[in-house]
Protein backbone atom coordinates (compact mmCIF):
# COMPACT_ATOMS: atom_id res chain seq x y z
CA UNK A 1 0.00 0.00 0.00
CA UNK A 2 1.26 3.70 -1.11
CA UNK A 3 -0.12 7.04 0.15
CA UNK A 4 -0.09 9.28 -2.90
CA UNK A 5 -0.19 12.54 -1.51
CA UNK A 6 -0.03 15.58 -3.60
CA UNK A 7 1.69 18.58 -1.96
CA UNK A 8 2.59 22.63 -2.27
CA UNK A 9 5.92 23.01 -1.06
CA UNK A 10 5.20 23.41 2.50
CA UNK A 11 3.85 19.88 3.14
CA UNK A 12 7.42 19.11 1.29
CA UNK A 13 9.23 21.02 3.59
CA UNK A 14 6.95 20.26 6.76
CA UNK A 15 8.03 16.36 6.44
CA UNK A 16 11.13 17.03 5.56
CA UNK A 17 11.93 19.06 8.59
CA UNK A 18 9.25 17.46 11.48
CA UNK A 19 11.21 14.06 10.76
CA UNK A 20 14.54 14.75 10.68
CA UNK A 21 17.55 12.86 12.62
CA UNK A 22 18.16 14.84 15.47
CA UNK A 23 17.03 14.68 18.42
CA UNK A 24 14.41 17.18 18.85
CA UNK A 25 13.71 19.73 15.80
CA UNK A 26 11.63 22.44 16.44
CA UNK A 27 9.94 23.74 13.59
CA UNK A 28 9.23 27.94 12.81
CA UNK A 29 7.38 27.68 8.98
CA UNK A 30 6.04 31.01 7.45
CA UNK A 31 3.34 29.58 5.17
CA UNK A 32 0.76 31.49 3.44
CA UNK A 33 -3.05 30.48 3.69
CA UNK A 34 -3.99 27.59 1.26
CA UNK A 35 -0.41 26.30 1.47
CA UNK A 36 -1.44 22.78 3.01
CA UNK A 37 0.03 23.55 6.33
CA UNK A 38 -3.07 21.78 7.87
CA UNK A 39 -2.32 18.48 6.64
CA UNK A 40 1.22 18.90 6.86
CA UNK A 41 1.17 18.72 10.36
CA UNK A 42 -2.32 16.67 10.79
CA UNK A 43 -1.09 13.95 8.55
CA UNK A 44 2.08 12.64 10.09
CA UNK A 45 0.40 13.37 14.07
CA UNK A 46 -2.10 10.60 12.96
CA UNK A 47 0.42 8.04 11.31
CA UNK A 48 2.18 8.11 14.45
CA UNK A 49 -0.72 7.70 16.97
CA UNK A 50 -2.11 4.81 14.16
CA UNK A 51 1.79 3.14 14.26
CA UNK A 52 2.16 3.62 18.08
CA UNK A 53 -1.15 2.32 19.00
CA UNK A 54 -2.70 5.15 20.70
CA UNK A 55 -5.60 4.24 22.11
CA UNK A 56 -7.83 6.32 24.99
CA UNK A 57 -6.11 5.26 27.71
CA UNK A 58 -2.77 6.43 26.77
CA UNK A 59 -4.73 10.37 27.13
CA UNK A 60 -3.27 12.84 24.31
CA UNK A 61 -0.46 12.41 21.85
CA UNK A 62 -0.52 15.82 19.64
CA UNK A 63 -1.92 19.14 20.53
CA UNK A 64 -3.14 21.83 18.11
CA UNK A 65 -3.64 25.27 19.19
CA UNK A 66 -6.04 27.64 16.82
CA UNK A 67 -6.24 31.17 16.81
CA UNK A 68 -10.30 31.33 16.40
CA UNK A 69 -13.13 28.92 17.46
CA UNK A 70 -14.04 28.35 13.68
CA UNK A 71 -10.34 27.66 12.48
CA UNK A 72 -10.49 25.13 14.97
CA UNK A 73 -13.66 23.51 13.78
CA UNK A 74 -12.12 23.21 10.53
CA UNK A 75 -9.51 21.56 11.83
CA UNK A 76 -11.01 18.99 13.48
CA UNK A 77 -13.00 18.40 10.60
CA UNK A 78 -10.11 17.25 8.63
CA UNK A 79 -8.80 15.65 11.09
CA UNK A 80 -11.80 13.56 11.57
CA UNK A 81 -11.74 12.18 7.82
CA UNK A 82 -8.27 11.75 8.46
CA UNK A 83 -8.71 8.74 11.22
CA UNK A 84 -12.26 7.69 10.17
CA UNK A 85 -11.11 4.72 9.45
CA UNK A 86 -9.15 4.14 12.72
CA UNK A 87 -10.06 3.64 16.17
CA UNK A 88 -7.65 6.87 17.21
CA UNK A 89 -9.65 9.51 19.06
CA UNK A 90 -10.40 13.66 18.11
CA UNK A 91 -11.65 15.96 20.59
CA UNK A 92 -12.14 19.72 20.46
CA UNK A 93 -12.11 22.21 23.47
CA UNK A 94 -13.09 25.45 22.75
CA UNK A 95 -15.05 28.43 24.11
CA UNK A 96 -18.71 28.45 24.13
CA UNK A 97 -19.29 24.80 24.42
CA UNK A 98 -20.19 22.74 27.37
CA UNK A 99 -16.86 22.58 29.49
CA UNK A 100 -18.61 19.90 31.74
CA UNK A 101 -18.80 17.98 28.47
CA UNK A 102 -15.19 18.53 26.97
CA UNK A 103 -13.40 17.44 30.23
CA UNK A 104 -14.82 14.53 30.05
CA UNK A 105 -14.25 13.78 26.78
CA UNK A 106 -10.61 14.76 27.56
CA UNK A 107 -10.80 12.39 30.67
CA UNK A 108 -12.15 9.64 28.61
CA UNK A 109 -8.86 9.68 26.29
CA UNK A 110 -8.58 12.10 23.33
CA UNK A 111 -5.43 11.17 21.18
CA UNK A 112 -5.62 14.06 18.94
CA UNK A 113 -6.46 17.85 20.60
CA UNK A 114 -7.08 20.50 18.88
CA UNK A 115 -7.88 23.90 21.11
CA UNK A 116 -8.20 27.70 21.09
CA UNK A 117 -5.70 28.77 23.90
CA UNK A 118 -8.45 30.15 26.30
CA UNK A 119 -10.72 26.80 26.89
CA UNK A 120 -6.86 24.71 26.78
CA UNK A 121 -5.52 26.45 29.54
CA UNK A 122 -9.04 26.44 31.93
CA UNK A 123 -8.51 22.23 30.87
CA UNK A 124 -4.76 22.19 31.49
CA UNK A 125 -5.57 23.90 34.77
CA UNK A 126 -8.32 22.30 36.28
CA UNK A 127 -9.58 19.01 34.28
CA UNK A 128 -8.54 15.83 36.38
CA UNK A 129 -7.06 12.96 34.28
CA UNK A 130 -5.97 15.36 31.35
CA UNK A 131 -2.96 13.15 30.22
CA UNK A 132 -0.82 15.13 27.95
CA UNK A 133 2.80 13.16 29.04
CA UNK A 134 2.47 10.99 26.06
CA UNK A 135 2.78 13.91 23.40
CA UNK A 136 4.64 12.56 20.85
CA UNK A 137 5.83 12.95 16.98
CA UNK A 138 6.89 10.51 14.48
CA UNK A 139 10.19 10.55 13.20
CA UNK A 140 12.16 9.43 9.87
CA UNK A 141 15.12 10.43 8.29
CA UNK A 142 15.45 12.88 5.83
CA UNK A 143 16.80 10.86 3.17
CA UNK A 144 14.15 8.45 2.96
CA UNK A 145 11.93 11.91 2.24
CA UNK A 146 14.40 12.80 -0.02
CA UNK A 147 14.10 9.61 -1.53
CA UNK A 148 10.43 9.75 -1.76
CA UNK A 149 9.96 13.92 -3.22
CA UNK A 150 9.77 14.16 -6.74
CA UNK A 151 10.09 17.98 -7.59
CA UNK A 152 8.63 17.46 -11.20
CA UNK A 153 5.26 17.25 -9.74
CA UNK A 154 5.50 18.40 -6.08
CA UNK A 155 4.69 15.67 -4.60
CA UNK A 156 5.85 12.98 -1.77
CA UNK A 157 5.23 9.39 -2.61
CA UNK A 158 4.97 7.09 0.98
CA UNK A 159 5.91 3.79 1.33
CA UNK A 160 4.48 2.10 4.61
CA UNK A 161 6.45 2.90 7.82
CA UNK A 162 9.50 0.68 8.19
CA UNK A 163 9.84 -0.01 12.06
CA UNK A 164 13.68 0.31 11.51
CA UNK A 165 13.64 3.92 10.39
CA UNK A 166 11.15 5.20 12.75
CA UNK A 167 11.77 6.69 16.11
CA UNK A 168 10.47 8.40 19.20
CA UNK A 169 10.47 12.36 20.13
CA UNK A 170 9.16 13.36 23.46
CA UNK A 171 6.41 15.76 22.50
CA UNK A 172 4.77 17.64 20.14
CA UNK A 173 2.68 21.06 20.14
CA UNK A 174 1.80 22.35 16.94
CA UNK A 175 0.53 26.16 17.07
CA UNK A 176 -1.52 27.15 14.59
CA UNK A 177 -1.69 30.97 13.01
CA UNK A 178 0.98 32.31 15.61
CA UNK A 179 0.37 36.27 14.87
CA UNK A 180 -2.96 35.47 14.66
CA UNK A 181 -3.51 34.15 18.14
CA UNK A 182 -0.89 37.53 19.60
CA UNK A 183 -3.42 39.28 17.77
CA UNK A 184 -6.17 37.97 19.79
CA UNK A 185 -4.82 39.30 23.03
CA UNK A 186 -3.81 34.98 24.33
CA UNK A 187 -0.07 36.36 24.72
CA UNK A 188 -0.67 35.81 28.21
CA UNK A 189 -2.41 32.11 28.04
CA UNK A 190 0.06 31.04 25.77
CA UNK A 191 2.80 31.38 28.18
CA UNK A 192 0.47 29.82 30.78
CA UNK A 193 0.15 26.72 28.34
CA UNK A 194 3.72 26.51 27.58
CA UNK A 195 4.82 26.74 31.10
CA UNK A 196 2.70 23.86 32.00
CA UNK A 197 3.40 21.84 29.19
CA UNK A 198 6.47 19.32 29.14
CA UNK A 199 9.50 21.33 28.75
CA UNK A 200 11.36 18.82 26.98
CA UNK A 201 8.65 18.67 23.36
CA UNK A 202 9.01 19.38 19.89
CA UNK A 203 6.76 22.97 18.81
CA UNK A 204 5.83 23.18 15.41
CA UNK A 205 4.93 27.18 14.98
CA UNK A 206 2.89 27.92 11.87
CA UNK A 207 3.18 32.17 11.54
CA UNK A 208 1.86 34.00 8.02
CA UNK A 209 3.83 36.84 9.34
CA UNK A 210 6.62 37.33 11.48
CA UNK A 211 5.95 40.15 14.24
CA UNK A 212 8.16 40.80 17.16
CA UNK A 213 5.15 39.17 18.84
CA UNK A 214 6.13 36.02 17.35
CA UNK A 215 9.41 36.39 17.71
CA UNK A 216 9.04 36.62 21.04
CA UNK A 217 6.86 33.53 21.58
CA UNK A 218 9.01 31.35 19.32
CA UNK A 219 11.98 32.18 21.84
CA UNK A 220 9.81 30.83 24.13
CA UNK A 221 8.07 27.96 22.77
CA UNK A 222 11.01 26.29 21.04
CA UNK A 223 14.49 25.60 21.10
CA UNK A 224 17.07 25.92 18.29
CA UNK A 225 14.49 26.35 15.44
CA UNK A 226 14.64 25.90 12.24
CA UNK A 227 12.74 28.86 9.99
CA UNK A 228 10.89 27.24 6.98
CA UNK A 229 10.06 30.36 4.33
CA UNK A 230 7.55 28.28 1.61
CA UNK A 231 8.01 31.44 -0.75
CA UNK A 232 11.35 29.86 -1.59
CA UNK A 233 11.86 32.67 -4.85
CA UNK A 234 8.60 31.59 -6.37
CA UNK A 235 6.98 33.82 -8.23
CA UNK A 236 3.66 32.21 -8.39
CA UNK A 237 0.51 33.14 -5.49
CA UNK A 238 -1.04 30.37 -4.19
CA UNK A 239 -4.82 30.93 -6.20
CA UNK A 240 -3.28 31.75 -9.94
CA UNK A 241 -6.89 32.13 -10.77
CA UNK A 242 -7.15 35.28 -8.09
CA UNK A 243 -7.86 38.56 -9.28
CA UNK A 244 -7.56 41.65 -6.85
CA UNK A 245 -8.66 45.07 -7.29
CA UNK A 246 -9.67 48.31 -4.73
CA UNK A 247 -11.93 51.04 -5.58
CA UNK A 248 -11.43 54.51 -3.86
CA UNK A 249 -15.09 55.46 -2.57
CA UNK A 250 -15.39 58.96 -0.46
CA UNK A 251 -16.57 57.53 3.09
CA UNK A 252 -20.00 58.70 3.16
CA UNK A 253 -21.04 56.71 -0.14
CA UNK A 254 -19.20 53.06 1.03
CA UNK A 255 -22.33 52.03 2.85
CA UNK A 256 -24.38 52.71 -0.17
CA UNK A 257 -21.69 51.15 -2.73
CA UNK A 258 -22.10 47.69 -1.01
CA UNK A 259 -25.67 48.17 -0.98
CA UNK A 260 -26.03 48.57 -4.71
CA UNK A 261 -23.25 45.80 -5.24
CA UNK A 262 -24.82 43.34 -3.06
CA UNK A 263 -28.15 44.29 -4.18
CA UNK A 264 -26.39 43.53 -7.91
CA UNK A 265 -25.16 40.12 -6.65
CA UNK A 266 -27.59 38.35 -5.14
CA UNK A 267 -27.14 34.70 -7.17
CA UNK A 268 -23.20 35.13 -5.91
CA UNK A 269 -21.65 33.78 -2.90
CA UNK A 270 -19.64 36.90 -1.20
CA UNK A 271 -18.02 37.34 1.87
CA UNK A 272 -17.97 40.85 3.22
CA UNK A 273 -15.17 41.78 6.22
CA UNK A 274 -15.20 44.12 9.03
CA UNK A 275 -13.19 45.52 11.51
CA UNK A 276 -15.03 45.33 14.56
CA UNK A 277 -17.77 42.65 15.65
CA UNK A 278 -19.69 46.46 16.60
CA UNK A 279 -19.74 46.94 12.56
CA UNK A 280 -20.73 43.64 11.98
CA UNK A 281 -24.09 43.74 13.67
CA UNK A 282 -25.08 47.30 12.46
CA UNK A 283 -24.78 46.18 8.86
CA UNK A 284 -26.59 42.63 9.40
CA UNK A 285 -29.16 45.10 10.52
CA UNK A 286 -28.73 47.10 7.25
CA UNK A 287 -29.17 44.16 5.20
CA UNK A 288 -32.52 43.13 7.06
CA UNK A 289 -34.21 46.81 6.45
CA UNK A 290 -32.84 46.65 2.50
CA UNK A 291 -34.46 43.14 2.46
CA UNK A 292 -30.89 41.24 1.81
CA UNK A 293 -30.98 38.14 3.02
CA UNK A 294 -27.57 38.18 4.91
CA UNK A 295 -25.73 35.59 7.52
CA UNK A 296 -23.11 37.29 10.27
CA UNK A 297 -20.52 35.81 12.31
CA UNK A 298 -19.26 37.21 14.90
CA UNK A 299 -18.05 37.36 18.71
CA UNK A 300 -21.39 38.35 20.04
CA UNK A 301 -22.90 35.40 18.94
CA UNK A 302 -23.17 32.16 21.15
CA UNK A 303 -21.56 29.34 19.65
CA UNK A 304 -24.33 27.30 18.46
CA UNK A 305 -25.02 29.74 15.93
CA UNK A 306 -21.54 30.58 14.96
CA UNK A 307 -20.73 26.85 14.29
CA UNK A 308 -24.43 26.82 12.39
CA UNK A 309 -24.15 30.07 9.92
CA UNK A 310 -20.36 28.73 9.19
CA UNK A 311 -21.68 25.94 7.82
CA UNK A 312 -24.47 26.66 6.11
CA UNK A 313 -22.67 29.19 4.22
CA UNK A 314 -19.74 26.80 3.63
CA UNK A 315 -22.44 24.31 1.72
CA UNK A 316 -24.32 27.34 -0.16
CA UNK A 317 -24.00 27.61 -3.87
CA UNK A 318 -24.35 31.80 -3.15
CA UNK A 319 -25.09 33.87 -0.46
CA UNK A 320 -23.55 36.89 2.17
CA UNK A 321 -21.70 36.43 5.02
CA UNK A 322 -20.28 39.45 6.67
CA UNK A 323 -17.74 39.00 9.33
CA UNK A 324 -14.93 40.00 11.02
CA UNK A 325 -11.26 39.69 9.65
CA UNK A 326 -10.91 37.21 12.63
CA UNK A 327 -12.77 35.01 10.17
CA UNK A 328 -10.57 35.74 7.30
CA UNK A 329 -7.09 33.88 8.25
CA UNK A 330 -7.04 30.06 7.90
CA UNK A 331 -10.78 29.01 7.15
CA UNK A 332 -11.55 27.14 3.81
CA UNK A 333 -14.82 28.11 2.42
CA UNK A 334 -15.61 26.80 -1.16
CA UNK A 335 -16.63 28.46 -4.35
CA UNK A 336 -16.15 32.30 -3.04
CA UNK A 337 -16.46 34.66 -5.79
CA UNK A 338 -16.21 37.75 -4.22
CA UNK A 339 -14.47 38.95 -1.15
CA UNK A 340 -15.03 42.57 0.12
CA UNK A 341 -12.77 43.81 2.28
CA UNK A 342 -15.10 47.14 3.69
CA UNK A 343 -12.82 48.51 6.52
CA UNK A 344 -8.84 48.77 5.95
CA UNK A 345 -6.80 45.40 6.78
CA UNK A 346 -4.32 45.97 9.04
CA UNK A 347 -1.82 44.11 6.69
CA UNK A 348 -2.64 45.02 3.20
CA UNK A 349 -0.71 42.87 1.39
CA UNK A 350 -1.10 41.70 -2.69
CA UNK A 351 0.36 38.45 -2.14
CA UNK A 352 2.30 38.64 -5.66
CA UNK A 353 -1.25 39.33 -6.51
CA UNK A 354 -1.68 42.43 -9.18
CA UNK A 355 -3.92 44.83 -7.76
CA UNK A 356 -5.66 47.41 -10.24
CA UNK A 357 -8.47 49.95 -9.28
CA UNK A 358 -11.91 49.83 -9.96
CA UNK A 359 -14.40 52.33 -11.06
CA UNK A 360 -17.97 52.69 -9.75
CA UNK A 361 -20.54 54.73 -11.56
CA UNK A 362 -22.28 56.94 -8.19
CA UNK A 363 -25.73 57.74 -10.62
CA UNK A 364 -26.20 53.99 -10.35
CA UNK A 365 -25.49 53.86 -6.15
CA UNK A 366 -29.36 53.15 -5.13
CA UNK A 367 -30.88 56.01 -3.35
CA UNK A 368 -31.52 54.48 0.30
CA UNK A 369 -29.86 57.17 2.23
CA UNK A 370 -32.74 59.53 4.01
CA UNK A 371 -34.31 55.97 4.24
CA UNK A 372 -32.16 54.41 6.10
CA UNK A 373 -31.39 57.92 8.31
CA UNK A 374 -34.97 57.80 9.13
CA UNK A 375 -34.72 54.25 10.25
CA UNK A 376 -32.24 54.84 12.80
CA UNK A 377 -33.17 57.82 13.93
CA UNK A 378 -36.50 56.35 14.90
CA UNK A 379 -35.53 53.00 16.02
CA UNK A 380 -33.55 53.15 19.49
CA UNK A 381 -32.21 49.36 19.37
CA UNK A 382 -30.85 49.99 15.94
CA UNK A 383 -29.66 53.73 17.23
CA UNK A 384 -27.43 52.64 19.52
CA UNK A 385 -26.03 49.70 17.29
CA UNK A 386 -24.96 52.62 14.83
CA UNK A 387 -23.31 54.39 17.60
CA UNK A 388 -21.47 51.93 19.02
CA UNK A 389 -20.56 50.09 15.30
CA UNK A 390 -18.94 54.29 14.80
CA UNK A 391 -17.40 54.43 17.58
CA UNK A 392 -15.23 51.16 17.04
CA UNK A 393 -14.85 51.89 13.53
CA UNK A 394 -13.02 55.03 14.37
CA UNK A 395 -11.02 53.13 17.44
CA UNK A 396 -9.92 50.09 15.06
CA UNK A 397 -9.36 53.05 12.57
CA UNK A 398 -6.90 54.71 15.37
CA UNK A 399 -5.20 51.19 16.31
CA UNK A 400 -4.41 50.41 12.15
CA UNK A 401 -0.76 49.76 12.28
CA UNK A 402 0.01 52.24 8.44
CA UNK A 403 -0.31 55.81 10.99
CA UNK A 404 0.74 57.50 8.32
CA UNK A 405 -1.76 56.52 5.70
CA UNK A 406 -4.44 55.68 8.73
CA UNK A 407 -4.47 58.90 11.03
CA UNK A 408 -7.40 59.13 12.54
CA UNK A 409 -7.01 62.79 13.32
CA UNK A 410 -7.59 63.20 9.38
CA UNK A 411 -10.12 61.65 9.34
CA UNK A 412 -13.46 63.39 8.00
CA UNK A 413 -15.78 62.40 10.99
CA UNK A 414 -19.04 63.85 9.05
CA UNK A 415 -18.86 61.80 5.93
CA UNK A 416 -17.73 58.62 8.69
CA UNK A 417 -21.55 59.49 10.18
CA UNK A 418 -23.01 59.31 7.13
CA UNK A 419 -21.61 55.98 6.32
CA UNK A 420 -23.26 54.77 9.42
CA UNK A 421 -26.84 56.65 8.78
CA UNK A 422 -26.44 59.52 11.37
CA UNK A 423 -27.09 62.82 9.60
CA UNK A 424 -24.22 64.33 11.68
CA UNK A 425 -21.49 62.73 13.88
CA UNK A 426 -23.13 61.42 17.27
CA UNK A 427 -22.48 62.35 20.91
CA UNK A 428 -19.92 59.52 21.69
CA UNK A 429 -17.00 59.27 23.97
CA UNK A 430 -14.24 58.40 21.34
CA UNK A 431 -10.69 58.67 23.89
CA UNK A 432 -8.90 59.39 21.15
CA UNK A 433 -6.16 62.23 21.83
CA UNK A 434 -4.22 64.04 19.36
CA UNK A 435 -0.59 63.42 19.66
CA UNK A 436 0.23 67.20 21.25
CA UNK A 437 -2.71 65.83 23.65
CA UNK A 438 -0.49 62.97 24.83
CA UNK A 439 2.17 65.18 25.84
CA UNK A 440 0.33 67.58 27.85
CA UNK A 441 -1.10 64.59 29.63
CA UNK A 442 2.42 63.07 30.54
CA UNK A 443 3.70 66.49 31.47
CA UNK A 444 0.89 66.57 33.87
CA UNK A 445 1.63 63.26 35.79
CA UNK A 446 4.64 64.54 37.70
CA UNK A 447 5.63 62.71 40.64
CA UNK A 448 6.96 64.92 43.96
CA UNK A 449 8.99 67.49 43.48
CA UNK A 450 8.22 67.52 39.73
CA UNK A 451 9.88 64.19 38.58
CA UNK A 452 8.18 63.16 35.18
CA UNK A 453 9.61 61.27 31.80
CA UNK A 454 9.66 64.90 30.57
CA UNK A 455 11.49 66.49 33.64
CA UNK A 456 14.07 63.39 34.72
CA UNK A 457 15.73 65.92 37.44
CA UNK A 458 12.35 67.62 39.42
CA UNK A 459 11.35 70.70 39.26
CA UNK A 460 13.85 73.46 38.77
CA UNK A 461 14.06 75.77 42.15
CA UNK A 462 13.35 79.50 41.84
CA UNK A 463 16.18 81.68 42.93
CA UNK A 464 15.07 84.10 45.36
CA UNK A 465 14.75 88.27 43.92
CA UNK A 466 17.45 90.42 45.18
CA UNK A 467 16.65 93.02 47.14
Amino acid sequence: MFYFILLPLLLFLAYKFLFSKTERFNLSPGPPTGSGKTLAFLIPAVELLFKERFSPRNGTGVIVICPTRELAIQTKNVAEELVKHHSLTVSMVIGGNNRRTEAQRIANGSNLLIATPGRLLDHLQHTKGFIYKHLKINKVSKRAIDEWYTPAYDVVIMPPFDRTRERKLQNCLVIDEADRILEENFEEDMNKILKILPKTRQTALFSATQTSKVQDLARVSLTSPVLVDVDDGRRKVTNEGLEQGYCVVPSEKRLFLLISFLKKNLNKKIMVFFSTCKSVQFHAEIMKLINVDSCDIHGGLDQNRRTKTFFDFMKAEKGILLCTDVAARGLDIPAVDWIIQYDPPDKPTAAKVPVKELEFNEKKLLNVRSALEKYVANDYNLNKTAKDAYRAYIAAYNSHSLKDIFNVHRLNLQAVALSFCFSSPPKVNLNIESGAGKVRKARNQQGRNGFSPYSPYGKAKSTPKEA
